[in-house]
């Protein structure tokens, strides 16, 4: 099974994953995106499709014409894990500097 976050480890959210925020009521993080568009939009959504896929950890998300809202918490725990960080930062490597 894989292990939540301890408590300094999510103290480390705040500084290591600044675009990330709490989701209100439930133990996961959210991260709001927008773009140009609907196409670029999708292009995002299909690398990190392509990326869940690899990792074995799939995102909760949607998506609105030009915005992408993304939720991570692992099921399997119950809550955020170590895993959800990892997702996380390979979004961010994804995304690319400025995204959002």
């Amino acid at each position: 099974m894989t292990r939540r976050l301890t408590s300094e480890e999510r103290a480390a959210l705040a500084t290591g994953l600044p675009e990330w925020r709490l989701v209100d009521g439930r133990d996961a993080i959210i991260r709001q995106l927008r773009f140009a568009d609907f196409n670029e939009a999708f292009g995002f959504m299909t690398r990190v499709a392509l990326l869940a896929e690899r990792m074995d950890h799939h995102p909760e998300w949607s998506n609105v014409f030009n915005r992408v809202d993304i939720v991570l918490t692992t099921h399997d725990c119950g809550g955020l894990s170590v895993r959800d960080v990892a997702m996380a930062r390979a979004i961010e490597e994804i995304c690319g500097p400025g995204a959002g």
